[in-house]
């Protein structure tokens, strides 16, 4: 009789443990997709402000259509990957197609940003100035919710890939979270000096 208690006391802890594991790696896995929804609020208001900056270029910068087009095509690429890794933030493959869309527009935003230096009244309008504004005070705040969500996979891998934890993530499908990584080559460029 004791050893029976004993046997049923073993299989209700280990049982319980198994619980907590899937319970912790349930509330990482809705961490990190919480996190992600943030970087969806910030993009989506980043792709909202830029029509309208290309409305406001528009006016100044006529002949130069291919830039001003370049940026629409991204951004439509930026919203269809940002569609797609929001209906699943778990997706590597969806959030590496958002990574690849969102540098895509970066680079063409820097484009259409290099050539209103050569405008001086659209450097100079209010309200392209104000939406430059806005669209820097965006990409930091994007850079902080990349920056939790990322912290945020981060944790859950570690969770999901630890022993024993990896056993139970196994037996209830919990895959791997990936990344999201936006590069930014002009934060990776060395540093030129000159001393003469």
């Amino acid at each position: 009789m004791v050893s029976l208690l004993v046997f049923l006391a073993i299989v209700v802890v280990l049982v319980l443990f198994l619980i907590g594991i899937y319970n912790g790696l349930v509330t990482a896995r809705n961490g990190y997709k919480n996190a992600f929804s943030q970087i969806d609020v910030q993009l989506t208001r980043r792709h909202d402000l830029i029509p309208n900056l290309v409305e406001i270029a528009k006016g100044y910068i006529k002949h130069e259509r291919e830039t001003l087009e370049a940026v629409i095509a991204a951004r439509n690429t930026a919203v269809s990957g940002l569609k797609a890794a929001s209906s699943n933030p778990g997706d590597p493959a969806a959030v590496q197609q958002l990574a690849a869309a969102e540098n895509q527009l970066s680079g063409a935003l820097g484009r259409l940003f290099a050539l209103s230096e050569a405008y001086p009244d659209l450097k100079a309008n209010s309200t392209m100035m104000q939406l430059s504004e806005e669209l820097t005070s965006t990409e930091n705040k994007v850079a902080f919710a990349r920056q939790a969500y990322n912290d945020s996979v981060m944790g859950y891998n570690n969770k999901r890939e630890v022993f024993p934890n990896n056993i139970v993530a196994g037996m209830f499908t919990f895959g791997a979270a990936s990344l999201l990584e936006l590069d930014d080559p002009a934060k990776r460029e060395v540093p030129k000096v000159s001393f003469t």
